[in-house]
């Protein structure tokens, strides 16, 4: 079977990077970039430690408002199906790059298989939460994480094609982390002792794009009494420098650290406060106590497991979940056991058997 793979931004080289692997063992993948993230910390540098084969087509569409950048992935992904006649596109989950490969697909009648598929915080107000509700309905083969996401799709109709598969994320940490205990030093580097120190990360536009809730997150990080690491996003940087916003000296903020620091420094962490959906999957698989920085979350398996707290932007919120958040009850196997990437590339083979 000849697969088409696109992706673009950091959490999808960290899904892609185990699939592929097991992938090309059995079919053929065609890799198209669609250069959403193109910063060396949060593009190339992930190809370089995961292993990714080099992009077959990059595109660079580089950064925009959110129609032209996806507008400019449209053409060149069509450009690409066109010329390479996939049996198959595969998409992950829920960034422009994700729409923009599936909605193409879809017009060119080439079927879909969207990986992390079901997913829902019910928030409209998130382009991501659109991305991926459009994705769904337009997908053939839905890879869902989770019992919740099957549940979701249930609801909107779409039965057809679902597979609860687990999430290739476990499989990208299992291997990360075997990877970070040989070649990761970045507490060394940075002179921190493990649990000695809470991590901080923060890029959703809802966060940023606002001068008031952008101010209010970091008046909390300014007030909180230890160490926050904070590898800052290049549009929350931007975004402070237009606001005029500053931090204090016990905030370090960090450039876009590569994953195998990131993992390291997750697991070190006290406490983790964000507002990345992967983040937060990480930090309950690193049994590391999460404070995700928005109303809502489309991981509610890790609130509800007792190991999560949704605490907004409100300073006094956030000051006080950092002193008193303490986890409840046991880490249960919400996201699978680390195969999910062997149970799709199975699915995968079966179709093309039954097509055949």
């Amino acid at each position: 079977m000849r697969i088409l793979s696109v992706v673009g931004a950091r959490p999808q080289f960290i899904k892609a990077a185990p699939l592929s692997r097991k992938l090309r063992k059995a079919h053929q993948e065609i890799l198209l970039h669609t250069g959403q993230h193109y910063d060396y910390e949060l593009s190339q540098a992930f190809f370089e430690e995961l292993g990714l084969p080099s992009p077959d087509y990059h595109l660079g569409v580089g950064s925009g408002t959110h129609a032209r950048q996806t507008a400019r992935m449209l053409t060149g992904i069509e450009k690409a199906l066109l010329a390479e006649k996939p049996d198959l596109v595969l998409v992950y989950g829920d960034t422009n790059s994700t729409l923009a490969g599936a909605l193409t697909a879809a017009k060119l009648q080439i079927p879909v298989a969207h990986v992390e598929a079901g997913m829902r915080s019910f928030d409209l107000t998130m382009p991501e939460e659109i991305n991926r509700v459009l994705t769904d309905h337009v997908s053939t083969l839905l890879f869902c994480p989770t019992p919740t996401a099957v549940r979701n799709l249930g609801k909107e109709g779409i039965e057809k094609g679902v597979h609860l598969v687990g999430d290739v994320m476990v499989d990208a940490l299992q291997e990360g982390l075997r990877l970070a205990e040989k070649r990761s030093n970045i507490l060394n580097r940075l002179s921190l002792a493990p649990k000695s120190y809470l991590l901080a990360t923060l890029h959703r536009a809802g966060n940023t794009d606002d001068p008031g809730t952008l101010s209010s997150i970091l008046k909390a990080f300014n007030s909180l009494d230890e160490p926050v690491i904070v590898p800052l996003h290049p549009r929350t940087r931007k975004a402070m420098k237009a606001f005029g916003l500053k931090v204090k000296s016990h905030v370090r903020v960090l450039n876009p650290v590569p994953y195998l620091d990131n993992l390291t420094l997750e697991r070190n962490a006290r406490l983790i406060l964000t507002d990345s959906g992967g983040m937060q999957k990480e930090a309950y698989l690193l049994g590391v106590p999460c404070l995700t920085l928005r109303r809502e979350t489309e991981w509610v398996e890790t609130v509800e497991a007792g190991w999560n707290l949704l605490v907004g932007s409100d300073p006094s919120s956030i000051r006080q979940a950092v002193r008193e958040f303490r986890p409840r009850g046991r880490r249960r196997p919400l996201f699978g056991g680390g195969d999910a990437s062997d149970k799709i590339v199975k699915i995968l083979s079966r179709t093309h058997e039954s097509i055949d």
